[in-house]
């Protein structure tokens, strides 16, 4: 079977993100992050953007892992 005969893969998430502040007002802000399954409505909560990205780096290798 050619890799046009099948559909294309595909995963959809609610991405949120927000800034969480300290009450040291000399402390930097930090940004959170979450993504949820509109599906499952599954939630998966990330401390900042690089464990998002590697999360979804993983994620899109264990799809093509498994065509």
């Amino acid at each position: 079977m050619a890799i046009f005969d099948k559909p294309p893969r595909y995963r959809s998430y609610l991405l949120t993100f927000w800034e969480e502040r300290s009450q040291d007002p000399a402390a930097s802000a930090v940004w959170r992050f979450r993504l949820e399954d509109p599906h499952t409505g599954q939630r998966r909560g990330f401390a900042d953007l690089e464990a998002l990205i590697a999360a979804l780096e993983q994620e899109m290798g264990e799809v093509a892992r498994k065509t």
